[in-house]
């Protein structure tokens, strides 16, 4: 080993051998590196010592502030800094290194064998500690590779853990980290920033029909798109599936706002192409915008959200700015989504059921189980009141187990009596049916509660098998393994095809109370009932006619063909035990 000798301070040693550079590692040689050191020899020997490994410039500067000066108008690599300067000493300089340049490796090389200054040092954001009456050529050489390795090392799980995987924008940590200081930047400066919320209209039917890698090219297109129709300084965030953020600073009114949403618009009208298929797409857009210095962070991104979502209920493929009344509405979902979680928690929910009658004499033969909640206020709500809620934020999930075995439970103390056990149908959402796990814990629901599955009724929408068009056959197939039968709700009202009706196994078809209205009323409305009794029959479907309310419409019904039917006309949905009172159908 070369020896070396320290001399008030001095550097004394020969440059490594040629073969002491590893081969591997001549490719990662770092190209430039800055030396910071007030002592000329000191600075010549080191010069000498990195200069030798190859192909590296070394630039000398005597202080701090030169030191600062170079690294912002040079691109540099490593740093070899002594903590010992005319205008900074100690940990000064390790700071005043990074807060010019946090991106570049930090050797210190200090004529102080301080084990604390050395600890501290790393702490504070250097890579190595170096003492000068300690070092030679092939320790300098290694430290200085090994420090830019390293700090590549930190720079990419730094960037891995602040940006998307898929499309390499900001994540939603990253975003808030930048809104905030935004927002911190609006007492000083008296400007207005907009947050605006872009959700992709329609994008889960390309996933379904194209495939998820599919869906993952169109993402990474809209949002390379995205990021060339902002300016270098707005930040541009995805939050996951088809969600982004926009962070748009010195906004001087809404119209600032509302033009940059325009310019989101006009980046997607024009085609897509995956997969050799021009795909058109369009987006909802919420704007917030800043008010007052006081504003948070969060705040900005919940009221962007919200007008997100009345840009999607007015049509979609718009915008649409936050204001006072979308805060009212923010602000009582909120209340209702906590009070939603905290009643799950509780159990605040009861099952009702309603009636499923044969028109021709009023027996029963059936019920359907709908979930009421027993609102802290005291009010019972019925679903239309939290259900769509409840989607949004997936508590339907639970909401529906709880359902499905209380609905099971009451099954088993109709089976113990005996005589007619009436078929019991309970709805499916299409945030259930998405869910992989749907078939197993039905099954073990059934199972459970010790009940015939044939008994039981589950239900969807034709919107549900839109929505999952690619996996919802194999999740109904799965269910209908099961033993339970399953039925087509509010049939009429959504994409009817017969395709769905062939491939799909129901047994059971609702026609919705929307055509139920009008008979008597609407010869449309009659033809069409009829239709649909005539093809269910031609398909051995049973049918039930829902939303019935008065005689007119039950005599109807009857004139059409139909022989099962639910509504007001018999009953509203109440708890179990008052089922007890109807004639059983033989």
């Amino acid at each position: 080993m070369r020896s070396t000798s320290h001399r008030s301070g001095a550097l004394v040693a020969d440059p490594p051998p040629a073969d002491d550079v590893p081969a591997s590692g001549r490719s990662s040689v770092p190209s430039s590196v800055l030396l910071v050191e007030d002592d000329e020899g000191d600075a010549l020997i080191v010069r000498r010592l990195v200069a030798a490994a190859g192909g590296i410039e070394v630039a000398v500067v005597r202080r701090l502030d030169e030191a600062r000066e170079h690294l912002v108008a040079h691109t540099v690599q490593c740093v070899l800094l002594d903590l010992s300067l005319p205008d900074a000493r100690g940990l000064d300089t390790v700071e005043g290194v990074r807060s010019a340049d946090p991106d570049v490796a930090i050797v210190v090389v200090s004529g102080l064998n301080d084990e604390d200054m050395a600890v501290a040092s790393l702490q504070r954001g250097a890579q190595d500690y170096l003492t000068k009456d300690e070092i030679d050529g092939r320790s300098l050489w290694r430290a200085i590779r090994y420090a830019v390795e390293r700090k590549r090392s930190e720079l990419l799980i730094r960037y891995q853990a602040n940006h998307d995987a898929l499309t390499g924008l900001a994540n939603r940590l990253l975003f808030m980290e930048r809104l905030r200081a935004a927002v911190a930047r609006l007492a000083r400066h008296g400007s207005h920033v907009a947050v605006l919320f872009l959700d992709l209209d329609h994008f889960k039917w390309v996933n379904d029909s194209l495939g998820h890698d599919a869906g993952d090219e169109l993402i990474m297109e809209v949002a390379a798109r995205l990021a060339a129709a902002l300016r270098p300084e707005d930040v541009a965030a995805r939050l996951g599936g088809d969600e982004f953020l926009v962070l748009v600073e010195d906004v001087r009114a809404e119209l600032d706002a509302a033009l940059v949403a325009e310019r989101i618009h006009r980046m997607l009208e024009e085609p897509f192409l995956v997969r050799g298929l021009e795909l058109r797409l369009t987006a909802s857009v919420g704007i917030s915008l800043s008010g007052d210095p006081g504003v948070q962070a969060d705040a900005l991104v919940r009221d962007a959200d919200a007008a997100m979502y009345r840009a999607k209920a007015l049509g979609r493929d718009r915008s649409e700015l936050f204001d006072a009344g979308l805060r009212h509405l923010a602000q009582t979902r909120l209340q209702m989504e906590n009070d939603l979680r905290r009643a799950v928690d509780r159990g605040e929910f009861v099952v009702h059921y309603q009636p499923v009658v044969e028109l021709e004499e009023g027996r029963l033969v059936g019920a359907e189980a709908l979930v009421r909640w027993c609102h802290p206020s005291g009010t019972l709500l019925p679903p239309d009141r939290f259900m769509a809620l409840a989607e949004e934020t997936g508590l339907i999930v639970p909401i529906g187990d709880f359902v499905l075995r209380t609905a099971c439970e009451q099954l088993r103390v109709w089976e113990r009596r005996a005589g007619f056990v009436p078929a019991l149908s309970v709805n499916l959402s299409s945030v259930q049916v998405a869910d992989p796990g749907l078939g197993r814990r039905i099954g073990g629901i059934i199972a459970a509660a010790g009940v015939d599955p044939a008994s039981l009724c589950l239900e969807v929408t034709e919107t549900t098998i839109l929505g999952e068009a690619a996996a919802s056959l194999d999740r109904l197939r799965e269910l209908r393994g099961l033993g339970v039968r399953l039925g087509i709700d509010d049939f009429g009202t959504g994409y009817s095809s017969l395709t769905y009706l062939k491939r799909y196994p129901f047994e059971v078809l609702k026609v919705d109370r929307s055509f139920t209205a009008g008979l008597g009323v609407n010869a449309d409305d009659a033809a069409i009932v009829e239709a649909i009794v005539g093809l269910a029959r031609v398909l051995a479907m049973e049918v039930i006619v829902e939303g019935v309310e008065t005689e007119t419409q039950r005599a109807w019904l009857r004139h059409l063909g139909c022989t099962r039917a639910q509504g007001f006309l018999f009953a509203a949905p109440a708890p179990a035990d008052q089922l007890d009172r109807w004639p059983l159908a033989e």
